[in-house]
C-alpha cells in the first residue's frame, strides 16, 4: 500500500498525540497566503488518515476500504502524488473492503435513511493543535487534560492570539471524521465555563465507536465521553434526533447520569427510549464519569458501569429513586 508518509516535507514535527505538523500544501490553493509555520497537520491510524489545515481550514480524511473523497485526492495532488498512485490508492482500498469497512458503510446508509445529517463547519479564529512544548498557556492547557484523566490523542485544540481575551481547550465535535462544530472549556475560573457550537440532534462521540463493540455508553458531558470512548448528549436530556442517531449505531445503550439532580432526567429520557442505566454506588465527592476514571481508572470505571446495569421500568425506576435519595 503505498503511504501518504512518503510523500511529506521533509520538515516535520510529531506530537505526542500523533499529529504530524508541515507546511500545509493547501493554504495557496484556498486563497491563503504560503503556510510557513507548520499549520497543516496529519493523523495517521494504518493505512487510513485524516488531514487538518489550521490556516485555511482545509480539511480531507481517508479510510481504508472508502473510495478517496475529491478533496483527500485533491490534497494528495497537492503533497505531489503522481496521479497513477493515487488511482492505486484507490484501487487497492477498494480491494480491502473489509467486514469493518462495510459495516461502517452500512450505519452510514442507515442515517441518511434516517434523515441523521450534519454540515461541515469551521473551527474557531486562531485554533491551533494543543501540545506540551510551545507556550506557557499551552502548557497550563496540556497539565489539565492530564488532570482530567483524559485521552491524550485526541486532537485537542487551543486559540492563541492577542486579541483572543480567554484562553481555553477547545475539543472538535467530528461525524464521520468531519468537523461538525467545537466545544471550548475555559480554565480561568470564571464564567462561562464553555461555549459550544453543537448541531441539533449531535452527540459527541460516535467517531470513538467500534464496530466490534456490543455496548454503547450514553454520558452528559464531552470529558466522561473521552475518558472512556463513550457518547456525550451534551445536556441532561436525549432529544429524538440524538435516540436516531444513537439507535442508527445498532448497539445495546447503558445511560449513566450525573450523580446530581440534573442526572435524574436523563434517566428520565432512558426509560422513554428503552435504554438501559447504569448508576453505580459511587461515593458522594464523585459526581460523574470522569471523575470517577481519576479515581479509579477508566477499566475499574467501566467494570462498576456493566456491573450495576439495570434494563426495565421496575429496576431503572429503583435506580432512579436510589440516585434521588443520594442527590437530596
Amino acid at each position: 500500500m503505498i503511504s501518504v508518509l512518503d510523500y511529506l516535507p521533509a520538515k516535520r514535527k510529531q506530537t505526542s498525540s500523533g499529529w504530524i505538523s508541515f507546511n500545509a500544501p493547501c493554504c495557496v490553493h484556498n486563497g491563503e497566503s504560503q503556510d510557513k509555520r507548520q499549520r497543516g497537520g496529519l493523523k495517521v491510524a494504518g493505512d487510513s488518515w485524516s488531514y487538518h489545515c489550521f490556516n485555511c481550514n482545509y480539511t480531507a480524511s481517508f479510510l481504508m476500504g472508502r473510495n478517496l473523497s475529491f478533496k483527500a485526492k485533491r490534497l494528495l495532488q497537492w503533497l505531489g502524488v503522481p496521479q497513477d498512485d493515487i488511482e492505486r490508492i484507490n484501487l487497492e482500498s477498494l480491494r480491502y473492503r473489509s467486514i469493518e469497512g462495510i459495516a461502517s458503510e452500512r450505519r452510514q446508509i442507515t442515517q441518511r435513511l434516517m434523515n441523521i445529517q450534519f454540515e461541515e463547519r469551521d473551527l474557531p479564529d486562531f485554533a491551533e493543535i494543543l501540545t506540551p512544548e510551545k507556550s506557557l498557556w499551552h502548557k497550563d492547557l496540556w497539565s489539565y487534560i492530564k488532570k482530567r484523566c483524559l485521552p491524550e490523542d485526541y486532537p485537542y485544540m487551543f486559540q492563541q492570539h492577542e486579541h483572543i481575551a480567554r484562553h481555553g481547550i477547545v475539543v472538535p465535535f467530528t461525524h464521520d471524521n468531519t468537523v461538525v462544530g467545537h466545544t471550548t472549556r475555559y480554565i480561568d475560573g470564571r464564567t462561562p465555563k464553555y461555549i459550544q457550537d453543537a448541531q441539533p440532534g449531535y452527540v459527541f462521540g460516535t467517531d470513538l465507536q467500534k464496530d466490534s463493540w456490543q455496548y454503547a455508553i450514553v454520558v452528559e458531558g464531552v470529558f466522561d465521553a473521552l475518558c472512556i470512548s463513550g457518547l456525550a448528549v451534551l445536556h441532561n436530556e436525549i432529544n429524538e434526533g440524538q435516540s436516531r442517531l444513537i439507535r442508527s449505531l445498532e448497539k445495546e445503550i447503558i445511560v449513566v447520569p450525573d450523580q446530581d439532580e440534573a442526572g435524574l432526567k436523563l434517566i428520565d429520557s432512558a426509560l422513554e427510549y428503552g435504554y438501559s442505566v447504569s448508576v453505580p454506588p459511587w461515593p458522594a465527592d464523585i459526581k460523574d464519569v470522569n471523575d470517577a476514571v481519576c479515581r479509579y481508572g477508566k477499566l475499574t470505571t467501566l467494570l462498576s458501569i456493566f456491573e450495576n446495569r439495570v434494563s426495565g421500568k421496575i429496576k431503572i425506576e429503583m435506580a432512579r429513586k436510589k440516585l434521588k435519595a443520594k442527590v437530596k
